[in-house]
């Protein structure tokens, strides 16, 4: 990871935020095959109050089946393996946020399945190394909203057409009772379009609702909202509840009550 040595002799010490010590951050794991470019990292989160381990592709699986982790940052272009392939370990394992660290050819759409595959965040060679450090703190910030949200007790939910989301669970059940298992970006996207029925929110909207970074390309919502109708609409390829606003985004055209 040369470009990331470089970038790192350039640089000084990074200001602390308050409230962001090392016990409120818990370890990270770096997968990165390369030693020598491992152990620089290592020693710039360290510094950082990120306490962090390293390991190689091959030892994933056991590293995680070993130890718990508040974040993973994978060298895509440093492990032998295919990210891809490790992405969907970690998956299989835990729901740790992961960042993933591409190569320079990494585009749109390679960054899309990533984070359909369950990456929080794809970042792209030349690697900077403040942004992934403002990356990390931006993903557990809302980690811990998130929680402080199923903390403040239940919120009900809704139902429309026959299904039923229920917020105080986190579930989706059809028509028939039974449970439709959604993702995080999913259930963020139906509850967003839950709370404005028959009324089209862009494209913009329907990113910041599922938390995801402005520079994603438009198509990671479109990706979404497939992957949604397949799970909810009798249809998907004439969907009757989740309709596209000619060049407004998506909207919910369905009756929806509100559940106490």
């Amino acid at each position: 990871m040369p470009d990331a040595m470089s970038h790192l002799a350039k640089i000084g010490p990074c200001p602390q935020l308050s409230g962001q010590g090392s016990a409120a951050h818990g370890r990270v794991l770096v997968v990165d095959d390369n030693p020598e470019s491992r152990g620089i990292l290592l020693r710039y989160l360290a510094d950082r109050q990120f306490p962090a381990v390293g390991t190689t592709g091959n030892d994933l699986a056991r590293r995680l089946e070993r130890a718990s982790f508040s974040f993973v940052v994978v060298d895509v272009r440093a492990t032998h393996g295919d990210g891809v392939e490790l992405l969907r370990q970690i998956r299989a394992r835990s729901e740790v946020p992961v960042i993933l660290v591409a190569g320079q050819i990494c585009n749109d759409l390679d960054r899309i399945v990533c984070l359909e595959l369950g990456a929080d965040d794809v970042l792209r060679a030349p690697l900077n190394l403040r942004e992934l450090i403002a990356r990390m703190r931006a993903t557990l910030r809302r980690q811990e909203a998130g929680r402080r949200a199923v903390a403040a007790g239940p919120r009900g939910g809704y139902r429309f057409d026959g299904w039923v989301l229920d917020q105080r669970t986190r579930t989706l059940k059809n028509p028939a009772g039974q449970t439709v298992y959604v993702t995080k970006t999913e259930y963020a996207l139906l509850v967003a379009l839950l709370e404005t029925p028959r009324r089209p929110l862009a494209r913009a909207q329907l990113m910041r609702a599922t938390r995801a970074h402005e520079d994603i390309h438009d198509r990671t919502i479109d990706a979404q909202v497939l992957r949604l109708r397949r799970k909810i609409e009798a249809d998907p390829a004439a969907p009757q509840m989740i309709r596209t606003g000619r060049g407004r985004g998506y909207m919910l055209d369905a009756s929806v009550e509100t559940l106490p």
